[in-house]
């Protein structure tokens, strides 16, 4: 009786499906038929990816309902710094999928977490690589301190709500896009580059 039915029976019916952390998805070679397979079920599907698979995503059977892709870096050497990659090759393949996107027919979304004192600077290349990829949006988001990112980073990395907004200031007078949207407790801001196409943040 402590559990509130109404939650419990739409637990038991998801509705959406999020692929994503658990690894890079796009390493997954049926990827395709996995989102086909959730797509026949009645899901929609966000694919959440850092960039390395431009190959993988050019050939997806079937695309997903909104495609991410994370873009924690203006430069390569903050790319290198930040993400610290296994293997090389890492930046050129996201400039890769950044060329590929507009090709792509789902939704598109460039979300960029924001971290104060490491890659929270250089708006204008940012600004640069969204318009090559031309998303349908831009999330500008905070850092949060919290999991395993606190044996690298300190609270002190996670911006404010304000230096949020300021950031994201920056890349819609630099891109053109609109604020159209923002979510105070996951400190982000959504950008669009049409508003009126369902301007709204998806949780998840």
């Amino acid at each position: 009786e402590l559990v509130d039915m109404k939650k419990y029976r739409e637990a038991l019916e998801p509705k959406h499906a999020a692929i994503s952390l658990a690894g890079e998805p796009t390493l997954y070679p049926r990827l395709g038929e996995l989102i086909e397979e959730y797509h026949r079920m009645g899901m929609t599907t966000f694919l959440v990816t850092n960039g390395s698979q431009p190959q993988a995503l050019s050939s997806l059977s079937t695309e997903p309902t909104q495609l991410y892709v994370s873009l924690s870096s203006p430069d390569e050497a903050t790319h290198l710094k930040v993400n610290r990659p296994a293997v090389a090759g890492t930046w050129e393949a996201l400039m890769g999928t950044l060329d590929l996107f507009p090709s792509l027919n789902c939704r598109k979304v460039v979300r960029m977490t924001m971290v104060r004192g490491l890659n929270m600077h250089d708006p204008s290349s940012y600004a640069q690589m969204i318009k090559r990829a031309m998303p349908d949006f831009v999330e500008v988001k905070a850092y949060v301190f919290v999991g395993w990112s606190r044996y690298r980073l300190t609270i002190a990395n996670m911006p404010s709500m304000q230096e949020i907004r300021s950031f994201a200031d920056r890349i819609e007078s630099l891109t053109g896009y609109q604020k159209v949207d923002e979510f105070v407790p996951s400190r982000v801001v959504l950008l669009a580059r049409d508003p009126g196409r369902n301007p709204t943040i998806q949780q998840g």
